[in-house]
């Protein structure tokens, strides 16, 4: 059952809040990081997949599941959805946020390079969202989140993978919301600005990235992780069921659409 709208207002929901289950992709740090703990403290139990540990997000989420693997993996991706409906029973959001952002000269930029943005980028949510999709219907409704970038709107010219890959992911968001609409199942994408994390430190920090790009936003400071948490949550909510196919655009004002 869904909740009324004086339920959702009141807080008394029709399906209790500790049923439902979130996987983060790069919950590790940063942005994923970010968005666990305060999907957590929401409700939601929190299953985080990243290539590494995740000692500090897990100190910081109640009922959480490290899964240490490779979201460009096949076999791993599926091992990992097993055992989150092995622990939690089952799935309800999936967001996919593991990404990488090498910044190089395109005529620099080798095939491997793009092969690997495309991959970690463009593929990797395709293959969680393949993996997690029967048990998201299997829920009888869902939320699939992809973390796209405004960069797909001011396209840095050092970046042109990632803008290549990102670009489609929101084409990817835009169709798979059409095939996933009858199952209650919405789709949508967040296109953040620079997002101040330690990988942003280590790629672009140093090379003045961060004043480059917030010297051209509207908001006059660089994104922080929790800049992009309300938006995460509005998506996520039940009661966003209308809201499908969408790229919301949390960029400080970099681009407007």
């Amino acid at each position: 059952m869904k909740c009324t709208l004086a339920e959702r207002l009141t807080g008394h929901h029709t399906r209790p809040m500790e049923t439902r289950t979130a996987l983060v992709t790069g919950a590790a740090q940063g942005l994923g990081q970010e968005f666990a703990v305060a999907l957590a403290g929401r409700g939601y139990r929190v299953a985080g997949l990243d290539l590494v540990p995740q000692p500090e997000t897990a100190g910081k989420v109640l009922d959480y599941l490290e899964l240490v693997g490779d979201v460009t993996d096949e076999e791993q991706v599926r091992a990992g959805l097993e055992r989150v409906i092995d622990q939690f029973g089952a799935l309800h959001v999936v967001v996919n946020n593991a990404g990488v952002y090498p910044a190089k000269p395109f005529e620099e930029t080798t095939a491997e390079d793009w092969r690997r943005v495309m991959r970690v980028n463009l593929e990797a949510p395709f293959l969680v969202t393949q993996a997690a999709l029967p048990y998201l219907k299997a829920a009888g409704w869902g939320r699939i989140v992809n973390i796209a970038s405004a960069a797909v709107f001011t396209a840095p010219p050092a970046m042109v993978p990632y803008v290549a890959s990102k670009t489609g992911l929101i084409g990817f968001t835009r169709a798979l919301a059409a095939a996933l609409g009858p199952y209650d199942i919405t789709v949508n994408a967040i296109a953040p600005s620079m997002v101040r994390t330690a990988t942003a430190e280590r790629t672009v920090g140093a090379d003045g990235g961060f004043e480059f790009i917030r010297d051209r936003q509207a908001v006059q400071r660089t994104q922080e992780p929790s800049d992009l948490v309300s938006t995460l949550l509005y998506v996520v909510d039940e009661g966003s069921a209308f809201l499908t196919g969408q790229t919301l655009n949390v960029s400080g004002g970099s681009a407007f659409l």
